[in-house]
């Protein structure tokens, strides 16, 4: 198929050179089914606000949760009407992406979205194990950092082959970052590397039509930040920086940037990787900052004063603002997927939100559903 061809079947067919779906009024902010934008752009967004994150089934926070449980947790989010799931290279180091293409590989492609990751090349190594990784299982592989064109193209086509399937919807970028710590202060010079060589090479592939957008997926703001004025990226994966505990750099730096720009934020780690669903740990370490000990409390004993699950209440508030196309929380069992669909399908009463912000919990203009 030639490339005019291409485009006019993306656009006839729903693709990512058309106009994206995105997410709902705010009075339906639970529907898992395919959503529509007021405001039109022909950058890709996923099917379904509410999707299912892939950290947990690479075994992350080192438990082996097993093939089993993995396939339970996909199928009960399918059939909750979730239809974007996101993993990685990273995520059990290819483990996620096994598990993840055996359930999707009898599915039709066009009736769900798709991410993975770009910046680690896997490389086959026998009974695997290195301290401090959070995943835990056996692992065939290490790994090598690599943000160049090259890399990035391979990244691509191992992954596709580790899913099973012919093509991507989105790739993300992956760690580039001042947090990561086997970066630190070097990150930028990991993101020269990137910004001529992944970045070129991603946007080479949208054209071909091997994926259909792409962007960053990271933890902090700085390298979204410097990506929309270097590149053409469509959409952002932006993990721990979007939830009820911490949300207002993103809210006041980086969400007018990107509606500015037609593009769109996936939220990862809404939950805090379990903090606000009761896990004992923040974010992905077991300390638990003074601060968000502090803040969980209070939000507890509003939640409490509503009779608000504050888990659900954390779900739909990552996905309240406009530039929210999706919401990644992870699930290791069937129960936890199901829960997590659920939520986006209650009903959190006004008065909840009035309180948090009567209460300074949330500011005045932070988005918020049913508003």
């Amino acid at each position: 198929m030639d490339r005019r061809n291409f485009i006019t079947q993306s656009i006839l067919l729903g693709g990512g050179l058309a106009v994206g779906n995105s997410k709902l009024p705010t009075d339906l902010i639970g529907n898992t089914k395919t959503m529509s934008k007021t405001t039109q752009t022909n950058k890709f967004r996923p099917k379904t606000m509410s999707g299912f994150g892939g950290v947990a089934i690479g075994n992350g926070f080192n438990v082996d949760h097993g093939d089993i449980a993995a396939h339970e947790a996909l199928d009960q989010a399918w059939n909750s009407g979730v239809r974007y799931f996101d993993t990685s290279p990273w995520y059990g180091l290819g483990i996620s992406e096994r598990r993840m293409g055996l359930y999707l590989k009898d599915k039709l492609k066009d009736e769900y979205t798709i991410s993975t990751k770009i910046g680690r090349l896997l490389v086959p190594h026998d009974n695997y194990k290195q301290k401090g990784l959070m995943w835990d299982g056996q692992m065939n592989a290490s790994y090598t950092y690599d943000y160049s064109a090259d890399g990035a193209r391979k990244s691509v086509e191992d992954s596709l082959q580790r899913l099973g399937i012919g093509s991507l919807d989105i790739v993300f970028v992956h760690d580039l970052s001042p947090d990561n710590g086997d970066m630190g202060k070097d990150w930028l010079q990991y993101f020269e590397t990137a910004k001529n060589g992944a970045f070129k090479e991603l946007t080479k592939m949208r054209e071909e039509g091997l994926i259909k957008g792409w962007g960053l997926g990271v933890n902090t703001i700085e390298p979204i930040l410097k990506t929309i004025e270097v590149a053409d990226p469509d959409i952002f994966l932006s993990a721990c920086q979007y939830s009820l505990i911490k949300y207002e750099d993103d809210l006041k730096q980086v969400f007018p940037k990107i509606a500015e720009k037609g593009m769109s934020i996936v939220v990862g780690a809404p939950l805090c990787a379990g903090f606000l669903a009761g896990r004992p740990r923040y974010l992905y370490g077991k300390d638990i900052p003074a601060f968000a000990a502090e803040k969980l409390e209070k939000l507890e004993r509003v939640a409490a004063n509503h009779k608000v699950d504050l888990r659900t209440a954390a779900l739909q508030f990552s996905a309240a603002p406009d530039v929210v196309s999706a919401v990644i929380p992870g699930a290791s069992s069937g129960e936890q997927a199901k829960e997590n669909a659920a939520s986006f399908e209650a009903k959190v009463p006004k008065g909840f939100w009035d309180e948090l912000k009567s209460e300074k919990l949330i500011i005045e203009e932070a988005p918020v559903p049913n508003a």
